[in-house]
């Protein structure tokens, strides 16, 4: 990130730095508006028991209490206790708040139901570039009620290299795999802790094959021939469909195997087509969380490894359910403050100016603020954001504040009513009508380039 923050994991960012914020959020609501999803939101307080009920995770959860409570309020528990379900606790992901969401609303939702969601969240992070403790996350779901076509696994991968496609940064990549294909061939090979296996293989790129060789032969029984099978699995990548012909070359035979190859198969080849060369099979991504059941997803900018996944998540068939009822869904979130960082730290994307603001109207004398209120209304009515300045100070003056806040146009009215506009970078002045002058389109609003 820009500048080092004085509470450590939580970034505030500049005025110049919020605007390049602004434009990745705005590109990002507008790319799904335009493909139907509706915005919601969801509150940022959870109990723990609700956080916690698909099973155990691997991030620190921030807990809430208040200074002075009352007695037998749940807020009073101790937020760490994660044997108290009424605990209060911030949520670390939007999908888990969400399913929540759907669950108690869903006789007022028409299905299948797409949703986006724009809003922080809180983990108990080591704080780092890219790893933050409180972060903005852009979601993407579509959650059926009872079933949801696979064809959706599809359209969400497409939205997403759309929407990224649109933002100042980097060459990405969506590394995508199925968890029905991954567990479909560790059962085959004979390896039953399935879930087991991926959280193993889910740490090959922070330890190593090696390691996580040995994880599989300690802690899942596996044999020297299969933890080999598993990491040969995992090693397979591909910019096209050719993953099919390796993954049934190494001999592997399983009825859910093959639903996954056929699944992940109809994802690839189809955002080949959409979206060519934004898109690898990569069957060493398993994802950690055990709510995952098909398609899986993670997103790194090339050049950028280091920084870890931009944009990741995937299918879940069971994350959300009301008795007999299931909500099956599949969605995407993009790690916004990660990407910002990063944006910034590398000046990968600029704002043209630092401030909204494209006219300060000077006063001549302090008797003339209010008709200055005049000429800036008139203005600020055809879109043009507008200044007034404070006092009279000399015209110097007020042309030096405004170059000290970035705003690059002047308006000037003498004492018989002739207006004029001056650019502050050129040093040009013209006569101007407030009722009609509009500055160039490049001017009238803050554009974000690409570096």
């Amino acid at each position: 990130m820009a500048r080092t923050a004085s509470l450590s994991g939580f970034p505030e960012w500049l005025p110049q730095e919020r605007l390049v914020e602004l434009h990745v959020l705005d590109t990002l609501r507008k790319t799904f508006e335009l493909h139907g999803f509706s915005s919601i939101e969801t509150r940022a307080v959870e109990t723990v028991g609700q956080l916690l009920r698909k099973g155990e995770i691997d991030k620190e959860v921030y807990g809430l209490s208040r200074l002075q409570d009352d007695e037998g309020d749940p807020a009073k528990q101790n937020p760490a206790d994660k044997a108290d379900p009424n605990a209060l606790a911030l949520h670390f992901d939007l999908t888990v708040p969400f399913a929540r969401y759907v669950v108690e609303n869903a006789g007022y939702l028409a299905f299948p139901f797409r949703r986006y969601q724009i809003q922080k969240v809180w983990r108990g992070e080591r704080p780092q570039e890219g790893r933050a403790r409180e972060f903005t996350q852009a979601d993407i779901d579509v959650v059926g009620d009872g079933e949801l076509p696979f064809r959706y696994d599809v359209e969400i991968a497409l939205v997403i290299a759309e929407a990224l496609s649109a933002l100042p940064i980097p060459d990405f990549r969506l590394r995508i795999n199925n968890r029905k294909l991954a567990e479909g061939f560790y059962r085959g090979i004979g390896l039953s802790d399935t879930a087991g296996v991926l959280r193993s293989i889910d740490k090959l790129e922070k330890i190593g094959a090696g390691r996580v060789a040995e994880l599989l032969k300690s802690e899942l029984g596996a044999t020297e021939e299969q933890a080999g099978l598993a990491l040969k699995l995992a090693g397979i990548r591909t910019e096209d469909t050719s993953f099919v012909q390796q993954v049934r070359a190494l001999g592997v035979s399983d009825e859910l195997l093959e639903e996954g190859l056929n699944e992940l198969e109809q994802v690839i080849e189809a955002v080949v087509q959409r979206a060519p060369g934004k898109v690898v099979a990569d069957l060493s991504i398993a994802r950690g969380l055990d709510y995952y059941t098909g398609t899986v997803v993670e997103t790194v900018l090339v050049g950028h490894e280091q920084l870890g996944s931009i944009c990741s998540g995937g299918r879940y068939d069971a994350l959300a359910s009301k008795g007999n009822r299931k909500f099956p869904g599949v969605g995407l979130s993009i790690g916004v403050t990660r990407l910002v960082s990063r944006i910034l730290s590398q000046e990968l994307a600029t704002a043209s100016r630092s401030v909204p603001t494209a006219v300060l109207v000077a006063l001549t004398t302090d008797d003339s603020w209010s008709a200055a209120q005049d000429i800036a209304a008139q203005l600020r009515g055809r879109g043009i954001a507008t200044e007034v300045a404070a006092k009279a100070e000399k015209f110097g003056k007020q042309i030096k504040f405004a170059d000290r806040r970035g705003i690059p146009f002047v308006w000037f009215t003498d004492d018989d009513g002739k207006h004029q506009v001056k650019d502050i970078r050129t040093g040009e002045q013209v006569d101007a009508d407030p009722a009609v002058w509009t500055p160039s389109e490049e001017d009238l609003y803050v554009r974000v380039t690409t570096a």
